[in-house]
């Protein structure tokens, strides 16, 4: 490898997602400090990847089902720019429940976690959209870390990082130990079965909060008095609280009781040497954001793509008179084309919600939002109108059963 390898990537709901060539084929992986193993679930935009010495086994961890049949694949290419591995474990996830590909709108074939890190500083820099990898041999970054970084301890073990944070309630401050995850795009997670100290708060609600290995997540949300991270202190942040079925596969290492997550980790430049158990943070521009949630109640998912007729004006007819809609000169002008366009649909509803009270339901498709063709839209944009401000009206104009409703409702701050 270079001395240093600069890699682009896509960050969706705070997550990192990054071109990997697995055995000669380019795909889409997100970059995740939670995991240890490089998984592969989804080849839906792709004819086949080639796969070399495969067994199979059972895979386990959060979700509230058993473990789940997969295979382990060895000795494959694997590479992200100029950073290679002729030697490369994959394991095989083929339950496509677990391909969360909808919920962010781009096909996501996989994650890449420990194996990434291991040997090198690794630089995630949100705001220029960039992971840049070290040699350790590297002189300038040391010099950088030194002058324009903070320096905190991380223990490495099951080869993930782990972080001990300050937390305050009402009642006291509470050092804990949590795993760095940057696959998590929450801003910390605990759970209340490994300590006795933190306590949920009263004012909660009950949240799907996800998919894991072994199913589909939820949990209660709450904020907590402060958190500190990068040596700097968050007030009133959300913290999750995943129910003890979800986590009953999750090994646990010693003493932890939780985890933080991208929603804080994305608000600073982050640098991970392993090696020499350290992380460094520098602030970025989004560091004092506040900690906004989905006041809808609903979970929105990328329910695949439909072509579109679109009409427009052909560039030649600008400037020219303006005539009734029969007349030649402007049908002449007028060009139609087809574009592929996203498909919107509710995967969930969250029960006592402003959006179930109105009455839309799971499954339904998104037509128009605030009057504006859905298509018109990301996926991200819609999780960002949905967390936006309280108070903010949101009409929703759906298909359910072939027939087309219309709801409106208003984002109320309930935590």
């Amino acid at each position: 490898m270079k001395n240093k390898v600069v890699i682009p990537f896509k960050l969706i709901n705070n997550l990192i997602f990054i071109p990997v060539i697995v055995n000669g084929e380019e795909l889409t992986f997100l970059l995740d400090t939670g995991v240890e193993q490089t998984i592969l679930f989804s080849l839906d935009d792709k004819d086949e990847v080639k796969l070399f010495e495969v067994e199979k086994l059972k895979l386990k961890g959060l979700g509230s089902k058993d473990a789940i049949d997969s295979y382990k694949s060895s000795k494959n290419k694997v590479e992200i720019k100029d950073f290679i591995d002729y030697n490369h474990e994959i394991y095989i996830v083929l339950d496509q429940e677990f391909n969360f590909s909808s919920q962010v709108g781009i096909p996501v074939n996989g994650i890449i976690g420990s194996h990434f890190f291991k040997n090198h500083i690794v630089e995630i820099n949100y705001d220029r959209r960039k992971i840049i990898v070290y040699n350790h041999e590297h002189k300038k970054i040391k010099s950088r870390l030194q002058k324009n970084f903070a320096k905190d301890s991380i223990s490495i073990e099951d080869k993930k990082p782990y972080y001990v944070s300050n937390i305050k309630t009402e009642e006291q401050t509470i050092p804990s130990k949590l795993l760095v995850d940057t696959g998590n795009s929450d801003a910390v997670w605990i759970f209340l079965n490994k300590t006795d100290k933190i306590k949920l708060p009263d004012m909660n609600i009950l949240d799907y909060l996800g998919r894991g290995f072994s199913g589909n997540v939820y949990g209660k949300r709450g904020r907590l008095n402060s958190f500190e991270f990068g040596k700097k202190t968050f007030s009133f942040p959300l913290i999750t609280f995943p129910d003890s079925t979800s986590v009953k596969s999750v090994n646990f290492v010693p003493n932890r009781i939780g985890s933080v997550g991208s929603e804080i980790i994305s608000r600073f430049t982050v640098v991970f040497d392993y090696s020499n158990n350290a992380m460094y943070t520098s602030p970025n521009k989004k560091i004092d954001d506040p900690f906004h949630f989905n006041m809808s109640g609903i979970e929105v998912e990328h329910a695949g793509l439909e072509w579109v007729k679109e009409s427009y004006l052909d560039k030649q007819s600008q400037g020219i008179k303006v005539y009734t809609s029969s007349d030649e000169r402007l049908q002449s002008n007028l060009k139609i084309h087809f574009e592929l366009k996203p498909i919107f649909k509710i995967a969930s509803v969250r029960p006592n919600s402003e959006a179930e009270k109105a009455g839309l339901k799971a499954g339904d498709r998104i037509i128009k939002i605030n009057r504006q063709i859905a298509h018109g839209y990301t996926i991200e944009m819609i999780n960002e109108l949905l967390k936006s401000e309280e108070g903010k009206t949101i009409e929703m104009e759906v298909e359910r059963d072939n027939k087309t409703y219309k709801f409106k409702f208003q984002l109320k701050k309930i935590i």
